[in-house]
């Protein structure tokens, strides 16, 4: 059996790469230039589970957590953070979230939301601008209204009454388990495969 690579092989890997004689494409990387393969590499971890390849999910994850350890490092050459510093974080992050875990607070799922959700306030990060179907999402997620209620609702225009009807059907997804991102993602290549059936 040969010897496995570990975590500090990988960040130590990325270090050489963006070292004075290391590749001059990862040498070039910011922060910002790394923006559009954060959200590639996500999108792709979501096809590999859609498709239901752990293997191509293994091979996906490791690119997005590329991205994790190249915008660290980039961090690091900064003196801003380090990807221990991130490690860090993100454990008493999880302590802090999870009360009911790692101390006596309620783990009834009504309960457990509240405490993050407070807890979330408690740290003072700033809400990103998602986009809207996702943040249609995360609203509907914190809403104990019906998809009908929301679709009836007095709207002030015939804009914000057609944004209702969507959100209302975002709503009725995610009730109903279905995560109405993905949905609309599958919808979108099915109706495109079959126009370009008709079509042929």
């Amino acid at each position: 059996m040969t010897d496995r690579n570990t975590f500090s092989d990988l960040a130590a890997l990325i270090a050489r790469l963006r070292a004075p004689d290391g590749c001059p494409w990862d040498r070039a990387q910011t922060h910002v230039s790394l923006r559009p393969y954060v959200l590639e590499e996500a999108h792709e971890v979501i096809e590999a589970i859609d498709r239901g390849a752990p293997d191509a999910l293994a091979d996906e994850l490791g690119d997005l957590l590329l991205q994790v350890l190249l915008h660290s490092q980039i961090a690091s050459e900064n003196d801003q953070f380090t990807i221990e510093d991130v490690i860090d974080g993100l454990v008493r992050k999880l302590i802090r979230r999870h009360p009911h875990v790692f101390a006596d607070a309620p783990s009834d799922i009504d309960s457990i939301r509240r405490t993050w959700d407070e807890v979330k306030k408690q740290e003072g990060h700033a809400k990103a601008q998602l986009p809207a179907l996702l943040a249609a999402r995360k609203l509907v997620d914190h809403l104990s209204s019906s998809p009908g209620e929301i679709k009836r609702a007095d709207y002030p225009n015939d804009e914000a009454h057609a944004g209702g009807v969507i959100l209302a059907a975002i709503a009725q997804a995610w009730q109903g388990g279905i995560d109405p991102e993905i949905a609309l993602r599958k919808a979108t290549i099915y109706f495109s495969q079959q126009r370009n059936e008709v079509e042929q």
